[in-house]
This record gives structure tokens, sequence and C-alpha cells, in this order.
């Protein structure tokens, strides 16, 4: 028989963990801001790029766990985990964005719960997520999808970090222009492995302008993780995909 003792020292244990990995987490988000903040100021910019944190791999309780240090913003690249946290989280003032590559039979499931799709890189996938938009907002009245397309910075157009070629960019658009229920926010890249991050970043930026020249609204440049954040908002990021310098490594599966 388990002494009262004990059970309330493994509970005392347990609320000490947690205290501590917020702890851990609020000292590491603080760094994060600052590197930012201090990128956005050497880049001549007023405005801070919004931070994404990317949560996969670790459990919902370290979300809510970010969520009481003001994060609003959080990223995931399995709809498996992603739906399943979401459904967890219910009711917190989160905004999911999935920013894993998408297979199209998955649509249905993000609709339900993401706030845009970053990885958007075919025409199929358009249409798929159109699809489900319409049908969740007929069911549920969500908010329109913010869509961004994948391109790739690699030589051979995805092979490495997925993505669609830059003169697909175009069509693309118009793809999800002309959708009801999908809003085109703009562009997102990784930089190829490897690669100078300014010079990838550079490139993406030049994508982006030619792409704001016929849809003025597609503003948003989701780029940089927690290697080359610094090179990203040098080169007009608004969003920053930040994971394992918040987080830490990938927690080991028990």
């Amino acid at each position: 028989m388990t002494e009262p003792g004990n059970n309330e020292a493994r509970l005392a244990g347990a609320a000490g963990e947690a205290d501590a990995r917020s702890a851990q987490l609020a000292e590491r988000l603080a760094v994060v801001k600052h590197r930012i903040e201090a990128a956005t100021a050497a880049a001549g910019r007023t405005e801070t790029p919004r931070l994404i944190v990317v949560t996969k791999f670790h459990p919902a309780d370290d979300v809510r766990r970010l969520s009481a240090l003001g994060i609003t913003d959080v990223g995931e690249n399995r709809d498996q985990e992603a739906a399943a946290k979401a459904a967890e989280l219910t009711g917190m003032d989160l905004r999911w964005h999935f920013i894993g590559q998408l297979q199209s039979n998955k649509a249905k499931s993000v609709a339900k719960y993401a706030s845009s799709v970053q990885s958007i890189d075919r025409l199929q996938l358009v249409d798929a997520l159109a699809k489900a938009i319409a049908r969740e907002q007929d069911a549920t009245g969500r908010n329109d999808l913010d869509c961004f397309i994948q391109v790739s910075l690699d030589d051979d157009a995805g092979a490495h970090r997925g993505g669609a070629a830059p003169e697909a960019v175009g069509e693309l658009a118009e793809r999800i222009e002309s959708a009801a229920g999908l809003r085109l926010s703009g562009l997102m890249a990784v930089a190829p492995l490897g690669a100078d991050p300014e010079e990838a970043f550079a490139r993406l930026a030049g994508i982006s302008d030619a792409l704001r020249g016929d849809h003025p609204d597609a503003t948003a440049i989701s780029a940089g993780m927690s290697q080359d954040l610094e090179a990203a908002v040098k080169f007009g990021a608004t969003h920053l995909r930040i994971g394992s310098d918040i987080l830490g490594s990938r927690p080991a599966v028990g």
C-alpha cells in the first residue's frame, strides 16, 4: 500500500519539474526574443517579425507553458500530432500553423484547426484545402485559411527541403486567390542545407517582390529558424519559425 506521504512527495516532485521546465522555457524564450529585437534593429526595421514557436515532438504541456508565457503562435509539421494537440488545448488563445509537407488527403483534418498552412507547393493541395475549408466554414463558420506558398531555394526545386520551383509561384498564387475560403498571405522557404542563408533569403526577397507585383496583399515572408533568424530578418521575414532554441532537443521516446 502506498503511503500518503509518498504520494505527496511525488506530486511535489512533479510540480517542481513543471516549474523548472517553465523557468527553462521562459529563459530560452527571452534569449530568442532578444535576438529577434536586435536583428530587427540592425536591419533598420520598425515592425518585429511574428514568432512562431515550433512545438513538433514536444508535449501539449509545453504548449500550455508557452501560452502562459505569452506565446500565441505555434507550428507543427505532422497532422496527427498537430490535430491531437489542438484538440487537447481547445479553448486556449492559440494560432496553429501547419509548416510540414502536407498530403492532400490530410486537408480535411488540417482545416479543423489550422490558422495557416505554410507549405503549399502544388495545385492539387490548393484544391484539396479549398474544398476542406469550404466544408468546415459551412459547419463551423471558421475564418479563411492563410496560405503561404513554399518556395524551394534549392537548385533542384524541392528535392531536399520541399517547396515549389520559383517559376511555379505565379500559378499557385492565382489558384489560391481564386478559391473561396483561402487567403494568399505570401511565401515560405527554408534555407538550403550548407548554403549561405543571406544569399538564400535575398533570393526569397526577390521572389516575394515579384509576387507582390501581381498580388499586393501577399506581403508575408515566413523564413528563418533557430540557426539563421538574423539573416531572415535582414531580408524581410515577417514570420520566424523557431523550435530548438526555445524548446531544446527532441524529447526521448519513452
